[in-house]
C-alpha cells in the first residue's frame, strides 16, 4: 500500500504506509508506480489549469461559477467517462480525484481538448477531500468500478462503508446523490447492505434493488472489461433525506 507525500503530481515522492510510525490510517486505493511518457507529460505541463493542489478546502472556489451544482467522482481512470459527463453538462461542475497519475494526464488532455471550463482534477486521498469540504456542499458523489478489495482481511479498504458513507452524507446537500457502480457481484451485494441500512439516504429503485443502467453514464474501460468476462453490473443511486 502507498501513500503520495508530495503535492506535485508530475514528480511523485512515494513511501509505505507501514513506514509511517506517527499515522496509519486505512486508505481504500493502491497507488501504483507507473512512468509517464513523453505526451502525459506534455500534457500535464500544457494542462496545469485543471489540475488542483492538495490540499484544496472548498472545491467550488476553483470554478467560474461556484454557484452550479458540484459532482465529485472518487477514481475516474483514464477519465474519458468524466470528461464527456463535463462536456454533456456545462450547467455542472466536475472534479475528479484520482492517485493514478497517466490517468490524470489522459484526463487534462482530453478536457483540454474540449475546452472545458467545468472540470477539476487532483491527485490525493479522496477521504481527505472530502472532510475539508463544507457539509451540504455536494450535489452529487460518484463512484464507479473501484477496487473490491476481494480478500476478506482488505474488506476494511472498500470504500463503501458505513464509517466512510456517514462523511458522504454530511457533505452532499439534501436530495443530493450517490451513485455507486460495480461489476463485482460480492461488492454490489456488500454495497447494497451498507447503503439499504443508512438512515439517510433513499434507494431511488427501492430497498434491496439496483438502479437500471442510467444513459447517462458513460460506458468505462472497467465496465466494458466486466461485460466481456460476463459480469454482471449494479448502479445504485441513493438520495440523502435527512
Amino acid at each position: 500500500m502507498f501513500k503520495m507525500t508530495s503535492n506535485n503530481p508530475i514528480d511523485p515522492q512515494i513511501v509505505e504506509l507501514d513506514d509511517l510510525h506517527e499515522h496509519r490510517e486505512i486508505v481504500t486505493f493502491m497507488r501504483r508506480s507507473s512512468p509517464l511518457n513523453t505526451s502525459q507529460r506534455t500534457a500535464l505541463e500544457q494542462h496545469q489549469n485543471f489540475i488542483l493542489s492538495y490540499p484544496v478546502g472548498d472545491l467550488r472556489q476553483y470554478f467560474e461559477k461556484p454557484e452550479q451544482p458540484l459532482t465529485v467522482e472518487i477514481g475516474f481512470g483514464m477519465g474519458r467517462s468524466l470528461v464527456q459527463m463535463a462536456s454533456a453538462n456545462p450547467e455542472r461542475n466536475f472534479v475528479g480525484i484520482e492517485v493514478h497519475v497517466p490517468g490524470i494526464a489522459q484526463c487534462v488532455y482530453e478536457a483540454g481538448i474540449a475546452n472545458l471550463n467545468n472540470l477539476k482534477v487532483l491527485d490525493a486521498d479522496a477521504i481527505h477531500v472530502l472532510k475539508a469540504m463544507p457539509d451540504h456542499s455536494i450535489n452529487c458523489i460518484q463512484l464507479y468500478f473501484p477496487d473490491p478489495w476481494q480478500k476478506k482481511r482488505h474488506f476494511k479498504r472498500r470504500f463503501v462503508a458505513h464509517e466512510r458513507m456517514a462523511l458522504v452524507e454530511e457533505k452532499l446537500e439534501m436530495g443530493g446523490t450517490f451513485h455507486s457502480a460495480t461489476d463485482w457481484e460480492p461488492y454490489a451485494e456488500w454495497m447494497l447492505d451498507v447503503l439499504d441500512n443508512r438512515p439517510n439516504l433513499e434507494n431511488l429503485a427501492g430497498r434491496g434493488n439496483s438502479y437500471p443502467r442510467p444513459d447517462w453514464r458513460p460506458l468505462t474501460k472497467f465496465e466494458r472489461r466486466g461485460i466481456e468476462a460476463g459480469h454482471v453490473i449494479n448502479d445504485f443511486i441513493f438520495k440523502k433525506i435527512n
